[in-house]
């Protein structure tokens, strides 16, 4: 997933504030008024070693005095101050732990809720494994930075602040050294972190592309071995992982020399103070004493450690920076466009006309909208026509050409072809995952592109060549897209299907719980579930793409009589490679690059001996 930003563009990080004072406006500033407090005691411990020295126990050294009850008061009054820092500190980190695992939680479920809306064409160009790794490499990142960088750099501008203010008050001559090690301090962070940002970024990317790459050999790993791919599979993660290496190398190199450059320097900053701020307090210029001088020294080494703090957590927000940046780039993908206004509505005959109802009618309509607030009832037939349809996926390279076909109430309309033909492709026009750049379809005469999307596809039972089942019973897969649904209809539906064949000898029956896309079960019982999936959902068209291609001969023979009784007075559009399959079709279409070059039925075509004929008899396969 490409970083749209720029580098040292910190939009996203601004964008996450934004996101968190929305919902957290209130606990955010009382946590900042804590990070406040806390800072400040730690700037007021370290001032306080100049009015100890000179207040205290220079005079008491000076005149000999054992009076100790002004110096006891003093530091009873610090050490109380120092606990009520050190419980700011505590009662901040407390809110932010909380408020960071709450803005990620709602961080989530938004990132779930927009991809739930993206078309299927982003699922189909960005990698599943990539995705997958925003919920966790990126979402991570954020917390480290919401929980301690952010709070910690916060933490760290008010100490400098701090700092900055009590040594002017003790020195602001003395300042001026600590100023130019500042300055040259400023220039190193800003060399190294831009480098180590840009690098930050690179590592984001390539976690998620190794993470997509493992989740596909994972999932591959029957294939890998029966192909004897182990060795190429070795080879390939290693290049990935090489890129991965590069990357976090690169980040980590620029992040990791800089504290030792910054301690260098602080160094160099306390001796050139000690050795200026000596000479002053010696010789009194300046008005500096020897408690000042302390205090200025030690205000200076806590002056370096912020400095410290901030190029160390600055990393993690530059990785936090390009993890919201991919999380971002997520939310602001474009959802799937549905400007249709046409819907699926339950109607039932009053009077001889059709109206509208709430209740199960097992009759539908589409309810099209006509000026004046007025609506026309269009029964809900299944008649599906494709004019003059062209299509391609990316625009450059042209899938289907000049596409006409028509399928009526009860017509099997069946598609054959060499992989790549387009046979698909249709289907997936049908559905609207993707839309047509030019000609139309329409369904019941109307254009596809005007009905509404949830309508269209409630309105579509389909059975995909690649089956998934989810984590859940049987009898909730089948179930999946009508929940509603009774226990009897999910039985009916799967004794259609004959699900009931492997179920009955299953200990726990449909009550069987599937796990790993129901990795217990064959591809043909998987297949078998989605067909039984497609009964339930009663749809007055179904889609068969290679809906028997995973079943063996003698389960195909007891499928097909559930799929006739299935398909009886359906509209159905089947792609198959079998050809056995479809010699019942009403219409067959021969598609070859996109184009349809044969069309009838069984019949008419074996009697043409063209490209159907060959491919009947075995004188041309299907690749």
């Amino acid at each position: 997933m490409e970083n749209k930003k720029r580098r040292g563009d910190w939009s996203s990080i601004v964008r996450l504030l934004k996101f968190m004072w929305q919902d957290y406006k209130w606990v955010l500033l009382v946590s900042a008024v804590l990070i406040v407090v806390s800072a400040l005691a730690t700037v007021n411990l370290t001032s306080s070693i100049r009015s100890l020295v000179d207040n205290f126990v220079q005079p008491m050294l000076q005149t000999g005095s054992s009076d100790f009850g002004p110096l006891r008061d003093f530091l009873v009054g610090l050490a109380l101050f120092c606990l009520v820092g050190l419980l700011a500190n505590y009662g901040f980190s407390i809110m932010m732990a909380t408020i960071s695992q709450d803005a990620l939680r709602s961080l989530r479920n938004q990132l779930f809720e927009r991809m739930q809306k993206l078309p299927v064409k982003y699922f189909d160009t960005h990698p599943h494994g990539d995705i997958m790794s925003i919920y966790t490499n990126d979402i991570d990142a954020l917390r480290q930075a919401i929980e301690q960088s952010i709070p910690q750099l916060f933490s760290s501008a008010i100490t400098m602040i701090g700092v900055t203010v009590s040594m002017l008050v003790v020195s602001p001559l003395l300042f001026l050294v600590v100023a130019i090690m500042l300055a040259i301090m400023v220039w190193v962070i800003k060399t190294v972190s831009s480098k180590s940002g840009r690098y930050f970024g690179e590592q984001q990317k390539n976690l998620g592309i190794e993470n997509g790459f493992i989740e596909e050999m994972m999932s591959g790993q029957k294939v890998i071995k029966a192909f004897v791919h182990e060795t190429a599979s070795i080879e390939a993660f290693d290049q990935i992982n090489e890129q991965l290496f590069q990357s976090s190398y690169l980040a980590n190199r620029f992040s990791n020399v800089l504290m030792p450059i910054l301690g260098n320097l602080g160094n160099v900053s306390f001796v050139l103070t000690s050795i200026a701020g000596g000479f002053m307090a010696l010789s009194g210029v300046g008005g500096l004493t020897i408690g000042g001088l302390m205090s200025f020294l030690q205000l200076n080494r806590s002056f370096i450690g912020p400095i410290a703090q901030v190029s160390q957590q600055l990393n993690f927000v530059l990785m936090a920076s390009a993890g919201a940046d991919r999380i971002f780039n997520l939310l602001d993908e474009e959802p799937e466009v549905n400007q249709g206004k046409v819907t699926l509505v339950n109607v039932a005959e009053v009077d001889g006309k059709l109206v509208v109802t709430d209740q199960k009618t097992n009759r539908w309509a589409w309810k099209h909208p006509r000026p004046q607030g007025q609506y026309e009832l269009v029964p809900l037939v299944g008649n599906v026509v494709f004019n003059n349809v062209d299509f391609s996926y990316d625009g450059k390279k042209q899938i289907l050409h000049d596409i006409q076909l028509y399928a009526d109430k009860g017509q099997k309309v069946a598609f054959v072809g060499a992989t790549g033909a387009g046979k698909t492709t249709i289907t997936n026009l049908i559905n609207r995952f993707y839309d047509v750049q030019s000609g139309s379809i329409t369904y019941d005469d109307i254009d596809v592109k005007l009905i509404d999307k949830d309508s269209l596809r409630k309105s579509l039972g389909i059975v995909l060549q690649d089956t998934h089942l989810f984590s859940g019973t049987i009898a909730e897969n089948i179930a999946y897209g009508r929940e509603d649904a009774s226990r009897e209809e999910i039985l009916e539906a799967a004794r259609i299907a004959n699900v009931d064949s492997f179920v009955k000898h299953l200990d726990q029956g449909y009550d069987t719980l599937l796990t790993d896309d129901g990795a217990g079960l064959s591809n043909g019982q998987r297949q078998l579930i989605a067909i039984a999936r497609a009964a339930l959902a009663d749809a007055p068209v179904l889609i068969l793409d290679e809906a028997t291609s995973s079943i063996d001969s003698r389960t195909e023979k007891m499928v097909q009589e559930g799929l006739d009784r299935l398909m009886a007075g359906r509209t159905v559009f089947v792609i198959a490679h079998r050809l056995s399959t479809i010699v019942n079709s009403d219409v067959i279409m021969v598609m070859d690059h996109g184009r349809i070059i044969e069309r009838g039925n069984h019949a008419s075509l074996m009697a043409e001996r063209g490209t159907y004929y060959r491919l009947y008899t075995g004188g041309l396969e299907i690749d």
